[in-house]
């Protein structure tokens, strides 16, 4: 998702960020950042081990730099797990050339799926496997600062440990590896309940967040199909110790990354990825039930996602109707649906070569625009 508040670069913060610097400047040329009043007790002896969790897909060419940022982490004790979800380009290859001769203090593991896992049944395989009691999540086409794991150890340790996620901010980073504005999640520190998240789900991140290993083995693993993690793991927070928003951009973001904006070229591509989205949204919804339910408070989230689910059950039941009068019923026999939605999901369904003409549009107007 690439809308939502973002702050001006030159807002208070400990790191800088400077329109067109590059990661690499970025890591060879920035000052020392000055001391927080959590830094002395992350110096203390018994400073918690932390797992990063890098994932990566068909990133053969940025893999690189998310492995390197990794690799530069501060923080003492760490491991770094780096996993490539069965890639069908040669990201695993890109990354056992990163990691090679690596002689840092950190403990590196590197593996891969023999198939395809996503996202969210990814990052639970690899939380299972970790060690560390905050697990750090990070994409393989994001880098992250090289002071991100501390940032956040003093930060969880200077509030006794009770947040179960934590969220940083990011910079926008385009895929030339140039920082630009910042960019500002959904402030988490006011999230208190279940009623708060019911009144407004925030915008978030996920390859900013760090877990609490509680929070994870509270609620187990993610079910498989959720294309993302964010919002089911902010949710557990909330409803377990809480999650808080750390405002220091930590996390190099990647535009035009693996959560760029679609562009279909025919309208098979479009209908191929409108169904994809629909089963995205029915793992997602049967995954928050779940975790309601582990929570005590499963009817109260039947009853909130009840408009939602009746939307995506619809859209599944039209795509997989056998036939036109089959299609039509559903037109007719689904009041809980707004209407508008119907006709549209009707009409992909039974007849999509309408919006080809829309779609040769907007491919005319880009290449008039670009």
């Amino acid at each position: 998702m690439r809308t939502g508040a973002r702050h001006d670069a030159a807002a208070s913060a400990p790191i800088r960020i400077e329109p067109n610097r590059t990661f690499a400047e970025f890591m060879t040329d920035s000052p020392p950042l000055p001391s927080s009043p959590a830094a002395s007790t992350a110096s203390a002896p018994q400073r918690p081990l932390a797992s990063m969790l890098l994932i990566a897909y068909n990133q053969q060419q940025q893999i690189a730099d998310a492995v390197k940022g990794a690799l530069a982490q501060t923080y003492e004790p760490l491991e770094i797990i780096i996993s490539d979800d069965a890639s069908r380009d040669s990201t695993f290859a890109a990354i056992q050339a990163a990691v090679a001769g690596y002689k840092g203090p950190h403990r590196v593991v590197v593996r891969r799926n023999e198939a395809n896992q996503g996202i969210s049944a990814h990052l639970s395989q690899l939380a299972q496997m970790a060690n560390g009691e905050l697990l750090f999540v990070a994409a393989g086409d994001d880098i992250s600062a090289p002071d991100r794991c501390e940032r956040v150890v003093d930060f969880w340790l200077a509030h006794d440990r009770r947040p179960d996620l934590i969220a940083t901010d990011l910079a926008d980073m385009d895929e030339a590896g140039n920082i630009h504005e910042r960019m500002s999640p959904t402030e988490l520190d006011g999230y208190r309940s279940f009623d708060d998240w019911l009144n407004a789900r925030p915008w978030l991140i996920g390859a900013a967040h760090a877990w609490s290993r509680r929070l994870f083995e509270r609620f187990g693993p993610m079910l498989p199909g959720a294309a993302a993690e964010d919002q089911i793991m902010v949710l557990r927070a909330i409803l377990s110790g809480g999650a808080l928003s750390l405002r220091e951009p930590l996390v190099r973001y990647r535009r035009g990354g693996l959560s760029r904006k679609r562009r279909y070229g025919s309208v098979d591509e479009l209908i191929a990825r409108m169904r994809q989205s629909n089963r995205y949204g029915l793992a997602e919804l049967a995954q928050l039930q779940r975790d309601a339910e582990i929570a005590g408070v499963g009817e109260r989230m039947r009853t909130a996602m009840a408009p939602k689910l009746a939307r995506e059950q619809f859209i599944r039941a039209m795509f997989e109707a056998g036939s036109l009068a089959e299609r039509a019923g559903l037109l007719a026999r689904s009041p809980g649906v707004k209407l508008g939605l119907r006709i549209r999901m009707f009409l992909y369904a039974s007849c999509p070569a309408v919006y080809a003409p829309g779609l040769w549009l907007k491919r005319t107007l880009r290449k008039r625009r670009g």
